[in-house]
């Protein structure tokens, strides 16, 4: 079980924050070629962002198909003096806690997968399936040269997956509590109001677009969306900054902007909510003013996995190792299993993410463990359905 230990602390010490990798894809495929994977490197660039290393494991080619995704990038470590550790040490403390940038998120659900796979290939059990690994170094910060191109790419070489795993720090308040099988979609969007800059004395000279722009605000947050459904809660609208850009307190600014962001289920997509957020615009009147609605691109589509029989493995796997039943949730924010939705159903099972992003990032050894001991059990039933 020391494996996953040893395999965790490795990763740790590779310095990833995106989009470097730093030996981090070395290192799996070091671990996962003597098992009988057959590691693919699948580095993309391009489209306006930078060039990623990605790693495309396979090993089968029969029965069932299981994709476990991951991502061995790292945010920033922000203040390297506050830290109490090293965050590229892997320092492990008298208490069997292991220190450092990507101990939850996610180089531990890596690590433990990574962890569970000998002895079950040893056990003969994995004859009976295919295992894919997509481990990408973009998850953290573009998302556009990592998971979503991989994916695109396997799909031209033939592989058709039956199921998605990805090992994101999933649980809330204790290992196994969350089993998360959907995720809200994400739209971010802005409102740019076009007036006549001019002098606050002579206002019948101007266009002052602030009010336009302040009835919008109001519009768009005191009008719910919807009221939820049986897997999501309701979708939200949440502005984040209002701008006109006018250090002067007399002259009218000529022209002012708000921006904001929508999370979204699985009642709308992205062109109901372009569609939606135009009414409401329309409902302020413009008085004479240019008003333009711009949609950032991509925009993260919602989806749910209910009714999986894989979710239901997955839900069995966890209630068996940990002794508790998890709720099965869609809270949360985005991750890449958005792109994994577009080809089989997924969900995503990962450590407890109290620590993840912050200053002194760091996992228990025994939960890490843990982690792999419920991937080994679902490992088990994946190949016995075969």
């Amino acid at each position: 079980m020391a494996v996953a230990l040893d395999l965790l602390r490795d990763l740790i010490r590779c310095n990833s924050v995106t989009p470097a990798d730093d030996g981090a894809i070395d290192i799996l495929v070091q671990f996962l070629e003597p098992l009988g994977f057959t590691c693919t490197r699948t580095p993309f660039e391009g489209d306006g962002s930078y060039r990623v290393e990605n790693l495309f494991a396979t090993r089968g080619n029969s029965g069932p198909h299981l994709l476990f995704a991951g991502h061995t990038d790292v945010v920033p470590v922000g203040d390297a003096g506050a830290w109490t550790h090293d965050p590229f040490s892997a320092d492990v403390d008298n208490e069997g806690i292991m220190w450092g940038r990507g101990a939850v998120d996610m180089k531990s659900g890596v690590a433990a997968f990574c962890a569970a796979l000998p002895a079950f290939i040893e056990s003969g059990a994995a004859d009976n399936c295919t295992i894919s690994l997509l481990i990408t170094g973009d998850e953290e910060a573009d998302a556009i040269n990592g998971t979503v191109k991989v994916l695109k790419w396997a799909a031209e070489q033939g592989h058709k997956f039956d199921f998605g795993l990805v090992g994101e720090p999933s649980s809330a308040e204790f290992l196994g509590d969350l089993v998360r099988i959907g995720r809200r979609g994400s739209m971010s969007f802005s409102v740019t109001v076009g007036g006549e800059q001019g002098h606050v004395a002579y206002p019948h000279k101007a266009n002052n677009p602030i009010p336009i722009l302040a009835g919008i605000a109001t519009q768009l947050s005191c009008t719910a969306l919807d009221e939820g459904n049986e897997n999501f809660p309701p979708s939200n609208l949440e502005l984040t900054t209002v701008d006109v850009g006018n250090a002067a307190t007399n002259v009218i600014p000529a022209k002012g902007t708000l921006k904001g962001n929508i999370r979204f289920n699985d009642i709308w997509n992205a062109q109901k909510l372009e569609y939606w957020l135009g009414e409401q615009i329309l409902k302020v009147p413009a008085k004479g003013c240019d008003v333009e609605l711009n949609i950032k691109q991509p925009v993260s589509r919602s989806f749910v996995s209910d009714g999986s029989k894989h979710v239901d493995m997955l839900v069995d796997s966890v209630a068996t190792v940990s002794g508790v039943s998890p709720e099965r949730s869609t809270g949360g924010g985005t991750s890449d299993a958005r792109f994994i939705a577009d080809y089989c159903p997924v969900a995503e099972f990962g450590l407890v993410g109290k620590t993840m992003h912050q200053v002194d990032e760091r996992v228990s050894t025994q939960m890490v463990l843990e982690l792999q001991a419920v991937y080994a059990h679902f490992l088990d039933s994946f190949a016995q359905q075969g």
